[in-house]
């Protein structure tokens, strides 16, 4: 997800964007253990460790930020897992970190984000040593991420964008959007109305099963929050 993913909210909103600023995770390595990243991902190569340290140095934002490609890439290990789906791993891990890129290193020329990454990111693959291989993978996942693109056939592809779109819903998907609101907006009922959004345009489009299942149960406490939200400001009125 970037800014052009929030069609719902007045620029005025997004530009007042919050930087993350809490706690961050840093490759940890104890004696002849793997080095490890946020939530126990093990950064078993060079390349790994270069293009998390890319990311978490780089890609601060507390709605698209390193912390998001961490989801992303754990989430989409899961639907593969569970879908049964032959994944190419290496390009997943790319892909999930690198996808956002656009958001913190803009295209010369107005493109989709996704677009843009694919674009970037074989000279930083290639600079890091990725298998050149696979980088074809990556930049088919990096166009299909979101949620209204079609990511083709390509299960890595598949699976990453499912899981960007299941961050959309849910409690961490209302944590994402009213984190753009900002100090200096007059209220948050742009972001509750792309969140409203998200309930209808999000779960019809996803595509592995696992997906599916779990959509159904983040649209229904994402809509249940509004709901209490709905109430708790009279109506909406008081928002």
């Amino acid at each position: 997800m970037t800014p052009s993913a929030c069609r719902g909210i007045p620029l005025s909103i997004l530009a007042a964007g919050l930087l993350f600023v809490g706690a961050v995770t840093r490759p940890v390595m104890a004696a002849d253990a793997p080095v490890v990243a946020a939530a126990g991902i093990p950064l078993n190569t060079p390349w790994k460790v270069k293009i998390y340290e890319l990311a978490h140095d780089g890609f601060r934002h507390p709605a698209w930020g390193w912390q998001h490609s961490v989801r992303d890439y754990l989430m989409a290990l899961r639907l593969a897992k569970d879908d049964h789906l032959n994944i190419d791993r290496d390009a997943l891990f790319a892909a999930a970190f690198l996808h956002d890129m656009a958001a913190f290193r803009p295209c010369a020329r107005k493109m989709e984000h996704g677009d843009c990454a694919a674009l970037q990111s074989p000279a930083l693959l290639k600079s890091v040593g990725f298998p050149p291989e696979k980088i074809a993978i990556v930049q088919q996942a990096e166009r299909g991420h979101m949620y209204y693109d079609d990511p083709g056939k390509d299960p890595t592809a598949i699976v990453l964008h499912d899981a960007d779109s299941l961050d959309f819903l849910g409690d961490i998907g209302a944590a994402r959007i009213l984190s753009l609101t900002g100090a200096k907006a007059p209220s948050f009922a742009p972001a509750v109305k792309t969140l409203r959004g998200f309930l209808k345009s999000i779960p019809p489009r996803l595509i592995t099963r696992a997906a599916l299942r779990i959509g159904r149960q983040r649209a229904a406490e994402l809509e249940r929050f509004l709901d209490g939200l709905q109430r708790e400001t009279y109506g909406g009125r008081a928002m």
